[in-house]
């Protein structure tokens, strides 16, 4: 009988070997994610990896986004790997060119090209109870995996809103993270829909081109000044040369961040200076009443993201430029028609709408060991993950910026880094119990840990009544960490393996997956 079940697997495993190869490791994603997750596994000695890319090329949210003045707002020398650091940043914010030329040599450095498989985006995922692996359809290859590791960021799937008569608007439509560079905005009448980050660095890079630029703000944000300078040659020269100096001023813009954490968790109601600050930035740029109105927040600073520009209301002070304080309702022709009624005649129209945050794609893409996909079992109460990394129900399949890992003050790079050290001792503990074994994390473990971060939630100030999209639908903040990268690099140092159920296969089964994998 034995000896029949292991005829029956071996032949499931070879048919399996038919559709794709098999790798011990399979990562989703080239971003800084997905970089950092593959440069941490060949540090573990791990080398059976791939890293799955549907583009063409590593980057992440930094390939896709080329619209104009795209940069970041964390400073360049905190918005780098610990392991990897930049001597050369050209500014404190450093552009999204100089941001994806390193993660390509990040990408060359660490000798990852022969993992990387591009033009294979994840179709569908399964867990395989039996073997005890994660069966992976792409676009390109099918492949099986004794881990995955989903790395496909926030960032990554562009929101736009579904406004009746937008698909018969004449002239070209297209997100902020989709630039169409063939679009020709000199002397048209350009429309941008929502007032984010993206499009506090489109507006005055495009406005001096634009005949009449209109935009549609729902709710105006606040804008703290940007600060930005060119890095000098003398300051690249002593990093490079003295090492010791970019590690200090990393680590002092990280103090900073870290000690401003308190405001925002805890004491929300001490943010007044904050906002006193904005006002007087916006005032000093902005003369009309009328206009100053239209852009003063009414809301606690920090609930939605804090923007940091210094040409960002300037550019809305130009005679060019109209601010209509109302999202976009309809299109009507070349007619945009606002919530209030408002009517706009527009050539281009470029949506700087956000993303897919809290409706992550790839969870409907993953099904797990219930036969349901992520995205089922999210939906009755949002998104929820162990220490941002494990869901209940999908063996060995971990996150890298999953659920409440976001920060509203400081880089993501220290989050990124927390989770890589999870990873990596999840592998750890899987080679530690030895054989074909997965780890699935318990409901309760899951609970438990979502109901601690949801209690800390209530008294931060992202959950003081504005709307933005650190929300879900039904309200929950299921994006933002509610405490220090300290704390969090704390307690995802180890994995806890009371918190998961152990999954182990049959003997006769385990060999012959073993031998199919050789």
């Amino acid at each position: 009988m034995v000896e029949h079940e292991e005829v029956e697997e071996a032949e499931k495993v070879e048919k399996a070997g038919q559709r794709g190869r098999h790798v011990r490791v399979a990562v989703i994603g080239s971003g800084f994610g997905g970089l950092g997750a593959a440069v941490r596994l060949r540090r573990e000695g791990v080398t059976d990896f791939v890293v799955l890319e549907r583009a063409d090329s590593v980057g992440g949210t930094w390939r896709d986004n080329t619209y104009p003045g795209c940069a970041c707002d964390v400073p360049s020398h905190l918005y780098s790997f610990s392991f990897a650091p930049n001597p050369d940043w050209p500014r404190s914010f450093s552009g999204q060119p100089h941001i994806r030329a390193y993660l390509e040599r990040i990408t060359d450095t660490f000798g990852l090209r022969p993992h990387l498989r591009f033009g294979s985006e994840v179709l569908a995922m399964r867990w395989d109870a039996e073997r005890l692996l994660w069966e992976i359809r792409t676009t390109k290859d099918d492949w099986t995996a004794d881990v995955v590791v989903s790395a496909t960021g926030p960032l990554s799937d562009p929101r736009i809103p579904d406004v009746p008569g937008l698909a018969d608007f004449p002239g070209p439509v297209f997100h902020s993270a989709r630039w169409d560079h063939d679009a020709e905005l000199r002397g048209k009448r350009v429309a941008v829909i929502g007032t984010g980050a993206s499009a506090a660095q489109i507006v005055p890079a495009i406005q001096p081109e634009a005949a009449r630029l209109t935009l549609f703000q729902r709710t105006p944000p606040w804008v703290l000044p940007r600060f930005d300078r060119r890095i000098t040659a003398a300051e690249r020269w002593l990093h490079a040369k003295v090492p010791a100096t970019g590690l200090l001023r990393r680590g002092s813009l990280w103090g900073v961040r870290e000690m401003q954490v308190g405001l925002f968790t805890k004491w929300p109601e001490r943010l007044g200076l904050m906002e006193r600050v904005t006002a007087a930035h916006l005032r000093r740029a902005v003369k009309d009443p009328a206009l100053r109105a239209k852009l003063l927040p009414d809301y606690r600073i920090g609930c939605k993201r804090i923007l940091l520009s210094d040409d960002y209301y300037p550019a809305l002070a130009r005679p060019n430029v109209d601010v209509v304080a109302s999202g976009l309702a309809e299109v009507r022709g070349s007619t945009l028609v606002a919530a209030d009624g408002t009517e706009t005649e527009a050539d281009v129209v470029v949506f700087g709408t956000g993303f897919h945050t809290t409706d992550m794609p790839i969870a409907d893409r993953v099904t797990g060991a219930n036969g349901t996909t992520l995205a089922e079992e999210w939906a009755k109460d949002g998104m929820a993950a162990l220490r941002g990394a494990s869901a209940a129900g999908f063996p060995n399949f971990l996150f890298v910026i999953g659920p409440n890992t976001g920060l509203g003050n400081n880089s993501m790079i220290l989050i990124i880094e927390a989770q890589l050290n999870y990873v990596a001792d999840f592998l750890r503990q899987l080679d530690t119990i030895g054989g074909r074994a997965a780890l699935d994390a318990r409901p309760s473990a899951v609970r438990a840990w979502n109901r601690g971060v949801q209690r800390r939630m209530e008294r931060t100030v992202w959950n003081t009544g504005c709307d933005s999209w650190y929300l879900d639908a039904q309200g929950r903040n299921t994006t933002v960490w509610p405490g220090t990268t300290a704390e969090f690099r704390k307690v995802t140092r180890r994995v806890d393996l009371a918190e998961y159920q152990l999954l182990r296969a049959p003997r006769a089964r385990e060999a012959a997956v073993a031998g199919a994998a050789r």
